[in-house]
């Protein structure tokens, strides 16, 4: 059995991030990763799959972005290999391939590891293993191919024939695009996340995210702990071919219908709710506009008039019911998200809806942190642009000093 001052579970950006910043103190510690570097990067997302955030975005310590286009939006493949570059500066640190299976105080005080490499003993534990890790549970229909987002490519491992994707957040919008872009017919179920547009009053979304504060809004500012499962808002553009919302895609051909209630045999049921949840998406662009302009106006800047808006409202036909085989549907395609699962840490400290009990990453267990949890601390502590802060902090309070 291997005993190690500190273990890091998890070597994305969360985990490479705090042990970037424990290297910077000298404190000894080793990241455990159960696949390769960035792994959900490399095998949950498709092959078409680009950021829908700006590479001077990423901003992970150690590796801030420093190249010649700083808003491009990097592709699957160039999120992997910037991650790999992160982990290449902690060398010997990094063990590739070893899986955690439980995690649980043992007799004499320090944290006891099962793994798929054996038993490892610690003082201290950072789970950096990512809040979502198990598809949101969901219907199965009866006659169609069916699949999650996470296990989604490309249109070519799909049958013949129409698609229904369930889920209008960034994957399936994405998903939706390239399947509607390829000759599908294409029906997509959409839910209250909202599209915000690229440009508002000739500055970029990213520009008016940053400015404004609200990625550093912190979870206390939410109405409730299980907001944290809501996606986060969307990036819509009229020309940026990978950054579309629900209202883009429609113009572009895609069919929208509402919140999927039932998948009977060939049948699929749904809420009837489409005009609903754009006009509660609609409602929430709204919100964010205003808080740019409210932050505009208390630093006395002239702001240009809003200029069209890509997603600009408009009635769809709403869909009660769809025949799949008569609509020629071949494939449901499951975007509806993913759920936080800790079942494998032996430890009371998940609330009621399963995520850990922690104050800014530090859990209610002596020695056990966690990061890169979605509101972890603020808006943007899952983010490329913000998990260094949250890294920083932890690590500092686990060595007990500051960075």
């Amino acid at each position: 059995m291997e005993s190690v001052e500190t273990i890091v579970i998890g070597a994305g950006q969360a985990g490479l991030s705090v042990s970037h910043c424990l290297e910077q103190l000298g404190h000894e510690h080793v990241v455990l990763e159960r696949g390769e570097v960035g792994e959900t990067w490399r095998s949950e997302r498709w092959d078409s799959f680009r950021l829908n955030t700006p590479a001077r975005w990423l901003q992970l310590p150690g590796h801030e972005y420093e190249g010649d286009e700083p808003d491009a939006f990097l592709t699957r493949d160039e999120a992997v290999a910037y991650f790999e570059e992160c982990a290449a500066a902690i060398g010997g640190r990094l063990r590739r391939g070893v899986e955690v299976t439980s995690l649980r105080r043992a007799q004499d005080g320090r944290f006891r590891l099962e793994t798929s490499d054996g038993a490892y003993t610690s003082a201290n534990v950072v789970v950096a293993s990512g809040s979502f890790r198990l598809p949101t549970p969901h219907a199965t229909g009866r006659g169609q191919f069916e699949l999650h987002a996470s296990q989604y490519r490309n249109p070519d491992q799909l049958p013949d024939g129409g698609v229904l994707v369930v889920g209008s957040g960034q994957s399936g919008c994405q998903i939706a695009a390239e399947l509607n872009r390829g000759g599908r017919d294409v029906y997509l179920s959409i839910g209250r996340c909202p599209s915000v547009p690229l440009w508002y009053r000739g500055r970029s979304a990213y520009d008016w995210y940053m400015d404004s504060g609200f990625l550093d809004d912190t979870v206390d500012t939410l109405p409730s702990p299980a907001v944290r499962l809501m996606c986060n808002p969307t990036i819509t553009s009229a020309d940026v071919p990978h950054l579309v919302g629900p209202r883009r895609l429609a113009r572009e051909g895609v069919t929208l219908v509402g919140r999927l209630e039932a998948l009977d045999g060939t049948r699929a049921v749904f809420a009837g709710d489409a005009n609903l949840r754009l006009a509660e998406g609609d409602d929430a662009v709204a919100a964010v506009k205003r808080r740019f302009d409210g932050h505009a106006a208390a630093l006395g800047e002239a702001l240009p008039e809003d200029e069209a808006d890509p997603e600009e409202p408009h009635d769809v036909p709403e869909v009660d019911e769809l025949d799949l085989g008569r609509a020629g549907v071949g494939t449901v395609l499951w975007a509806n998200g993913w759920r936080p699962d800790y079942s494998w840490i032996e430890l009371p400290i998940l609330d009621e809806h399963g995520w850990p009990l922690q104050t800014r990453g530090c859990a209610e267990v002596e020695g056990l942190y966690f990061v890169g949890l979605h509101w972890l601390h603020k808006r943007k502590s899952t983010l490329l642009v913000g998990v260094a802060e949250d890294a920083a902090h932890v690590a500092g309070r686990l060595a007990g000093d500051r960075l």
